[in-house]
């Protein structure tokens, strides 16, 4: 039998209020006005952190969902603003997205948007820009992956429509409970909203972030 190929929201951080980014995103500030590196302060603190030059980091829970980011994962959809802050038609095909030259995807990504453009490819990654519905978009993912599961990295909005939608799996959002951003990118207002269709865990880690875990009932 065919393993399941699943939809997953893995490692995605919002604030109290529930926004996984600010307004007024641009080059300089891909989150807007909310402040990243206080967001994803836990994940940049473990000891599997990507980006590590120095040895050390934590080790326990946060560590765990660190590593388990690349885990299974044959290909990543994202939406349009998580590549870039350009909107509407593309004014400039050199941008390549916010991460160099060797993205830390290492499938191929499925870029949400209305305008097309060629696909590029940096190391490993390969980018598609892509014009469709989520479930067609899923649907050219899932084959992409090769029999592995599809992450769906955000932002929140395009988590918003997938779970509209109601293709999404399993979810894991970080909350980072001392922030607040006020506006901006909202996945919810409260977690209770998603219940009618997952069972909720929630986890308190000694770093201060509270991961929910969400898989379907």
């Amino acid at each position: 039998m065919a393993q399941v190929q699943l939809l997953r929201v893995q490692n995605f951080n919002v604030s109290r209020d529930g926004f996984g980014a600010g307004e007024d995103q641009s080059l300089e500030r891909p989150f807007g006005h909310a402040d990243p590196g206080t967001m994803f302060a836990w994940a940049g603190a473990t000891a599997s952190w990507p980006n590590r030059t120095d040895p050390g980091g934590s080790r326990g829970l946060d560590d765990y969902f660190t590593r388990d980011f690349t885990h299974h994962i044959g290909a990543e959809i994202m939406g349009r603003n998580k590549f870039g802050p350009q909107r509407g038609p593309w004014q400039d095909h050199d941008w390549q997205g916010w991460w160099g030259e060797e993205p830390p995807f290492h499938t191929p990504v499925f870029v949400m948007t209305h305008h097309e453009r060629p696909s590029i490819t940096l190391s490993d990654t390969t980018f598609h820009f892509v014009d469709g519905d989520p479930a067609s978009v899923l649907a050219r993912a899932k084959e992409a992956a090769g029999g592995k599961d599809v992450r769906l990295g955000g932002g929140a909005t395009v988590i918003r429509e997938f779970l509209d939608a109601d293709l999404v799996d399993t979810l894991h959002v970080a909350v980072s409970p001392h922030v607040e951003i006020g506006s901006g990118s909202r996945l919810w207002e409260s977690p209770d909203e998603l219940l009618d269709r997952f069972h909720l865990e929630v986890v308190p880690s000694a770093s201060g972030v509270v991961h929910h875990l969400f898989w379907r009932r």
